[in-house]
């Protein structure tokens, strides 16, 4: 049968009640788990997921509570797995009431891998089949505090070339369900509070995470060579994971198995909101995750504009900011030196690995104003360096036009590139909490799809969390109504 729609005054009655005959009581360390839930009404996933349901069989339980047990299951023991939070909510019936379900009725860990899988839009769990050749080699191990380079060099370049020949292509993927439901439910709640900043030009970080998923790649063989004595054969094998590859960790300085997730943030977020997850190979460079996700996202956020986009020395190549430039957005990223060699410009000034225009003498050449009708930097070199016999000395223009990476919109270095960037890093922080924060690493699922349900349950929580913190003062005058159940 279809799920009937709990209205969440009748959820907030329930709560009320259960406490009251139960004579359960509330500490006041868990006092905003409770302000979170009371205030936010989760009951639109029940029409949400209509589809979803058939319209046979028995009455399911209700969405609305399955997710909120679900998200007070990530906000209080992330650690444990779905079966021990089941045992959890018998020990502690608090958080059994906030989920809205009767103490003597707790769904079984079944039903709530049935629920979760609802909101996943393929026909497997997984990305890819089960059967792949053989891996045979790991991905190349980067430099001390480097990420690994690209496999194969040029790939960004043929797939920014890909995509920008192809813009009507928009597939639809099997995550599509989960960011609809995360974007028109939360996305658009934190936008109206202010918390993702201006949301009409909205700056956004991006930066990729490993993900461990497993200490090895568990495999199994498609033929039976082990048993005729053939210890070596390239037959395909069935991968557990089959979306999972080995990778290496430039932070941890070693080899790992699992996703690379990339994750694109809300720069001017005072919380660090997250705003879109993807997951790649462990083995994915972060230059390409980049170019798929930002191309994903921009096809599917309908909340605003991305105006800027604020990225490590890892994406530092010309066609990631040749991409980012055809979606309007302004790349800010770190500059990634190739080398020590100066470029030539068919005159006497030269251009050094940083973008800064050198005189013939070998002197950097200072900034001296932007023309906006023509869209071009002046550079100047004092007339002390006699190098011109000019009255005001030797002047350059450079234009963005002719590179953007060596000579971007924002000139690279200035105070205002230097404030804009400094933002950077509330990708990092907002990674930092899905894994420290929320312990997201510790689920042990092996299909892509719980790892989604996951990621995107613990953004949730993220926004939840920030929509306490920003009206407190609002939300604690609460208390007056759980007083009698306080302890």
């Amino acid at each position: 049968m279809k799920p009937i729609l709990v209205p969440h005054s009748q959820y907030q009655d329930v709560v009320l009640r259960q406490l009251q005959e139960g004579n359960v009581f509330l500490i006041r360390k868990d006092w905003p788990l409770a302000a979170i839930f009371w205030m936010t009404d989760l009951s639109p996933v029940t029409d949400f997921l209509q589809d979803a349901y058939s319209t046979r069989g028995p009455l399911p339980r209700d969405p609305a509570s399955m997710l909120r047990s679900y998200l007070l299951f990530l906000m209080t023991c992330p650690q444990v797995g779905l079966t021990e939070w089941i045992n959890v909510m018998k020990r502690t019936p608090i958080y059994a009431i906030l989920s809205g379900f009767p103490l003597d009725d707790l769904p079984g860990v079944s039903t709530f891998y049935d629920f979760l899988a609802r909101f996943w839009n393929g026909s497997t769990p997984h990305w890819r089949p089960k059967r792949q050749p053989k891996r045979k080699r790991k991905t190349k191990r980067g430099k001390k505090g480097e990420k690994a380079p690209t496999a194969t060099p040029g790939r960004i370049k043929r797939l920014v070339q890909w995509i920008l020949s192809h813009p009507e292509k928009n597939p639809v993927l099997p995550s599509d369900r989960l960011f609809d439901f995360f974007q028109t439910q939360f996305l658009s709640t934190s936008a109206s509070l202010g918390l993702l900043g201006d949301i009409s030009a909205l700056t956004t970080a991006g930066d990729g995470t490993p993900l461990v998923t497993s200490v090895y790649p568990r495999s199994k063989p498609t033929c039976d060579c082990r048993a005729r004595g053939i210890l070596v054969c390239n037959h395909p094998r069935l991968y557990s994971q089959p979306d999972c590859d080995s990778g290496w960790d430039s932070a941890r300085e070693r080899y790992f198995n699992g996703y690379h997730l990339y994750m694109i943030s809300a720069a001017d977020s005072p919380h660090d909101l997250p705003l879109y997850p993807r997951l790649q190979s462990a083995s994915q460079h972060d230059g390409v995750s980049l170019v798929l996700s930002t191309t994903e996202f921009q096809q599917r956020f309908t909340l605003g504009t991305v105006d800027k986009m604020l990225l490590d020395a890892a994406h530092d190549t010309e066609a990631i900011y040749k991409l980012l430039d055809t979606h309007h957005i302004e790349p800010f990223i770190d500059l990634n030196p190739r080398g020590t060699k100066n470029t030539a410009t068919g005159s006497e000034v030269k251009i050094s690995p940083t973008g800064i225009p050198l005189c013939p003498k070998g002197n950097e050449m200072r900034p001296n104003g932007f023309d906006k009708s023509q869209n071009r930097r002046k550079w100047r070199c004092s007339p002390a360096c006699g190098c011109s016999s000019a009255k005001y000395g030797l002047t350059y223009h450079t234009f963005s036009r002719d590179n953007l990476r060596m000579f971007p919109k924002t000139l690279r270095g200035s105070e205002k590139w230097k404030l804009i960037y400094k933002r950077r890093t509330s990708v990092e922080r907002s990674n930092k909490r899905e894994k420290i924060d929320y312990k997201l690493e510790s689920g042990r699922h092996l299909s892509t799809m719980m790892w989604y349900n996951r990621i995107y349950g613990i953004m949730i929580c993220q926004h939840m969390h920030a929509w306490y913190l920003s009206q407190k003062e609002e939300w604690d005058l609460l208390k007056t109504v759980f007083r009698p159940f306080l302890a």
